[in-house]
């Protein structure tokens, strides 16, 4: 009986190795799941094609917008874990969102499988130009003496822009509106538009409009200033260090991915990575290359659960 038992799990194995060596055999799926013009959108464009080059398939990049990322994240978590089904990993899809919606259909710690986290990218609180601040200093005064006259815009609810947004409020006893989207692409057009004043974003998709002046950066949360920004502070400089946190984008599956599979991919990002070419368009967005392991990727994401957890239980927040 013992010897059937080692027979099975030997030709398991053999199976699972002849399966991985043969990987891809067809094209991948790449799951994005915010509304393109966003930086999750960004990134996963700016690495698809060389990942694809190095995996010998194509790579497709599919958006699948709504609830905060999470429709998106459970497309990726029911998917077969055989390698072709794909997700671009944020913190508002695998940590504060789980961390303020209860009724998540996912559990970010178990249902996926971690990868790779491909860039690390810090986070801005911009206005729109006809706002009444220009600096950090002035929108400070703003929203002091303004409690709840202004609103601000973030890809959506339970998004890192809203958690991070309610811990500077919490931090610094200010109230603002929030006003969630279905993707940072729709929150910028309408704060580039005036629609709403404000904004907190991932720096890369609302770089080009303060640099086109149609947005002004007010504060970032970066390990140090951003060489495209340099006039704008950190939170860590400003005292609120708690707010300093940049995102991360990565690359997940489904639980149960077989390890060949695993590092299959992330050897190919890694070697994408190494292309000067693709480092730049990446870095070019203020965000920085990261190229880490599966498990240092899985620990990234237990520790921003639970720092946003801690934001929820602490402002109280639902999805009221």
């Amino acid at each position: 009986m013992q010897r059937r038992s080692w027979i099975a799990l030997a030709a398991a194995v053999a199976t699972s190795s002849a399966f991985a060596q043969s990987y891809p055999a067809k094209p991948i799926r790449l799951v994005v799941p915010f509304a393109p013009g966003g930086t999750t959108d960004i990134i996963a464009r700016v690495i698809a094609e060389p990942l694809g080059r190095q995996l010998g398939q194509t790579v497709v990049v599919e958006n699948k917008a709504g609830g905060g990322g999470q429709i998106g994240a459970l497309e990726t978590a029911r998917s077969a874990p055989d390698g072709y089904s794909l997700g671009l990993a944020t913190v508002s899809s695998t940590a504060a969102n789980p961390a303020i919606n209860p009724k998540t259909p996912y559990n970010p710690l178990t249902d996926f499988t971690p990868i790779i986290n491909i860039a690390a990218t810090p986070n801005v609180i911009a206005v729109n130009p006809s706002f009444p601040a220009k600096n950090y200093k002035e929108f400070a005064e703003v929203m002091k003496k303004s409690q709840g006259k202004y609103s601000y815009a973030t890809s959506g609810t339970g998004g890192i822009g809203h958690l991070q947004m309610e811990l500077y409020k919490s931090l610094t006893n200010t109230f603002v509106t929030h006003i969630p989207y279905r993707g940072a692409g729709p929150a910028l057009n309408d704060v580039v538009a005036g629609q709403v004043p404000i904004i907190f974003d991932n720096l890369p998709s609302a770089l080009p409009f303060i640099q086109q002046k149609r947005l002004v950066a007010i504060a970032v949360a970066a390990p140090q200033r951003v060489a495209s920004l340099p006039d704008v502070p950190t939170f860590k400089e400003l005292g609120l260090e708690p707010v300093n946190r940049v995102a991360y984008y990565g690359i997940l599956g489904p639980k149960g991915m077989p390890r060949d599979i695993v590092d299959k991919i992330n050897a190919g990002v890694r070697k994408s990575l190494e292309d000067p070419a693709v480092r730049k368009r990446i870095e070019d967005t203020g965000s920085l290359v990261v190229a880490n392991s599966p498990e240092e990727f899985a620990n990234q994401i237990k520790q921003e659960y639970e720092v946003y957890k801690g934001v929820v239980a602490k402002q109280k927040l639902t999805l009221d």
